[in-house]
């Protein structure tokens, strides 16, 4: 009896197949790609939003951290007003209580601010003015430390200082408001620029009661 045999007429050894090969067709690519821009715009969108969520939290912190400096520096100083150890005359004490503005003296140095108190008011950091002014186009809060002594900034981007005073100006009131640097354009209030304002109560412990 004869065996039957078929023989393999691909002579390449490569293996072939019917019908269409693996990959993908124009149309697929195409849809995959509107797919994945789709995705990645998404994902931007996403982004962008954390983003600036993100920035005007840094800013809205900023501005809280550097009013909450300037009013600790402040609520310190009004504090030691009135400061006399040696009991000299002029007795030291609030000498301007403006409603914007403040200035006090105390001793607690001697003239060339090397010494001890000397019963006088003119050595560094004896006679302290607190006020607004303008440090470069931009409205800080001012300290001098001297009658004569140039402001130097303790904090910027400040819209508004205000004190009030009780009887004696014995009970002091202290209010200062801060702003963010950059404006959000999304804040409908105050041309973007978020305000943070604080308030604190001093009851100088060295003035005559």
């Amino acid at each position: 009896m004869e065996e039957c045999s078929v023989k393999d007429n691909n002579m390449s050894g490569v293996p072939w197949f019917s019908g269409r090969t693996g990959g993908f067709s124009l149309v697929e690519l195409m849809i995959a790609m509107a797919v994945g821009l789709v995705v990645l715009g998404a994902m931007y969108s996403v982004f962008t939003v954390q983003n600036k969520t993100f920035g005007n939290q840094e800013e809205i912190v900023a501005m809280q951290q550097n009013v909450r400096a300037g009013m600790d520096m402040v609520t310190r100083e009004i504090m030691m007003a009135g400061y006399n150890p040696t009991g000299g005359t002029p007795e030291p004490g609030i000498v301007t209580a403006g409603a914007d503005s403040i200035t006090f003296t105390m001793d607690i140095t001697n003239t060339g601010g090397t010494g001890s108190p000397d019963g006088l008011t003119d050595g560094p950091n004896e006679y302290i003015t607190y006020d607004l002014y303008d440090s470069d186009g931009i409205q800080a809060l001012g300290r001098r430390s001297t009658s004569g002594a140039n402001r130097q900034p303790v904090a910027e981007n400040i819209s508004s200082l205000g004190f009030t005073y009780g009887t004696g100006n014995k009970i002091i009131t202290i209010a200062i408001t801060g702003t963010t640097a950059k404006p959000d354009p999304d804040y409908p209030l105050n041309g973007g620029y978020r305000e943070y304002t604080l308030t604190s109560v001093v009851a100088p412990r060295n003035l005559a009661y």
